[in-house]
């Protein structure tokens, strides 16, 4: 009989060990991979896709400009060997005119740097500019849009002062654009600096010169007049930072609303 009783335990125990391992297979099951090798690998998918939701997205400005210097560049160097204008000065309007190629009237009219109808014989589009419904020039082509801007430029008196410039001089470019009523931004030169030292967009007129930009110097990627949005940021936390108002953000910068993307270059003061 004790013998019976002996075995009967014995059984018992095998029986809730086996029951135990059978627990630990289905959960090693769902919480470890194995490799082409048979070795447990414990980085699940689920990790590696939070690593990549870290990454700065695809469709941010940072990148939206990087897409736009790349299609476009090779257009705007054309520009300068025919118009001697520099070609960091146009990609550089081109991007802050055209929001990076997103804006509504460049999907619209393809209408890259702002140009209005004035004289123009051309096909038309009406957008809200300084006024309501407001007539700027449409063309069938980007590239189109920059050979007007080069023609509109080098055809009128007023610019005739920034032809007298080195080709290379972006600086000076910048700030004569401004004084010649190309814009009533007082901060446009500061910005078309901006993104030409950020992009490094003075390389193009090198490549087109053969020397080095004489007007280049090493700045600091922040300033205190601009700021360049990083991961987190948001409107009212700049306006803090820089003792503003968010409104006064909004202005300067020319927005509709709130929102921002990483990269996006902002005048703060």
């Amino acid at each position: 009989m004790k013998i019976v009783r002996f075995v009967s335990f014995l059984m018992l125990i095998v029986f809730a060990a086996s029951c135990g391992s059978k627990k630990k297979v289905v959960t090693r099951k769902d919480d470890v991979e194995i490799n082409n090798r048979g070795e447990e690998n414990r980085e699940t998918p689920a990790e590696v896709v939070d690593d990549v939701k870290e990454e700065m997205p695809r469709n941010s400005y940072h990148y939206r400009v990087e897409d736009y210097i790349r299609d476009y560049a090779p257009i705007a160097q054309e520009e300068m060997r025919l118009y001697k204008i520099p070609a960091s000065i146009t990609l550089a309007q081109g991007i802050l005119e055209s929001g990076a190629g997103n804006g509504e009237l460049t999907r619209r009219a393809n209408n890259h740097f702002g140009i209005k109808c004035h004289d123009w014989d051309g096909e038309k589009v009406y957008h809200d500019d300084d006024r309501r419904g407001e007539c700027f020039r449409k063309y069938k082509h980007a590239k189109y849009s920059y050979r007007d801007h080069s023609l509109f430029l080098s055809g009128r008196g007023r610019y005739a002062e920034l032809f007298e410039l080195d080709v290379d001089d972006y600086k000076g470019w910048a700030k004569g654009l401004r004084k010649a009523g190309y814009a009533t931004d007082r901060r446009y030169p500061d910005k078309l600096i901006d993104l030409i030292e950020r992009y490094e967009l003075y390389k193009f007129d090198s490549d087109i010169t053969k020397r080095p930009s004489p007007a280049f110097t090493v700045k600091p990627q922040e300033s205190s007049e601009t700021h360049v949005v990083k991961k987190g940021d948001t409107l009212y936390s700049i306006s803090k930072r820089y003792n503003t108002s968010v409104e006064e953000i909004r202005r300067m910068n020319g927005l509709n609303g709130n929102t921002i993307s990483i990269g996006q270059i902002l005048s703060v003061k």
